[in-house]
């Protein structure tokens, strides 16, 4: 007799290659080919990142997005979503010479803690994850230098864009087993 659970079952979409979460055909990470030189392919890597972070949120509800990973953990896809814009915020905070931005969400691990099952909180959160990263490139974007330092402590842009995609990257790693808890699609 089967065991009755709980947990969802593990799917894909992908036909090519069951452990993916899409066919390289229908992946739109794979739309065009790679760009040339350090600056563009830092910025390409990012952007695919940030991709990766949408796609695993896509098609869940906010009940699904503020589902908590496994006790006495707070993360939950939602509140990476939260996180990412505050630091976001944060690593323009570290090119600046003047004030320090305020926090997004106020104490620490508000990001986290305030990832609540309510769409307007969901709603709110992919708006500052939006206006974040895209007030954050544009502060960037002023310096093209990879090795020109910023901010009081002298941060190269090159280590910054870097700090960047490895911040993506570990939470896109965490994005794959919150979005397998939520419904069981595997990620890749």
């Amino acid at each position: 007799m089967g065991r009755v659970s709980d947990e969802p079952a593990r799917w894909t979409q992908a036909t090519v290659y069951p452990d993916m979460w899409a066919d390289p055909d229908d992946d739109p990470r794979n739309d065009e080919a790679s760009p040339d030189g350090e600056l563009a392919t830092l910025v390409d890597y990012l952007a695919n990142y940030r991709l990766t972070l949408r796609m695993k949120c896509e098609g869940l509800d906010a009940e699904q997005l503020a589902r908590r990973s496994v006790p006495p953990s707070t993360m939950s896809l939602l509140g990476l979503v939260r996180h990412l814009a505050e630091v976001e915020r944060d690593w323009r905070n570290w090119i600046t010479e003047g004030d320090p931005l305020p926090k997004l969400y106020g104490v620490r691990d508000a990001d986290f803690d305030g990832a609540v099952a309510e769409q307007a909180v969901v709603d709110a959160a992919f708006a500052d994850l939006a206006r974040e990263q895209a007030a954050t490139d544009a502060a960037l974007a002023e310096h093209q230098d990879l090795g020109e330092r910023l901010g009081k402590n002298r941060i190269s842009v090159r280590e910054l864009l870097v700090h960047r995609i490895e911040e993506y990257a570990r939470h896109c790693g965490h994005a794959d087993l919150l979005r397998e808890r939520v419904d069981g699609r595997v990620g890749q």
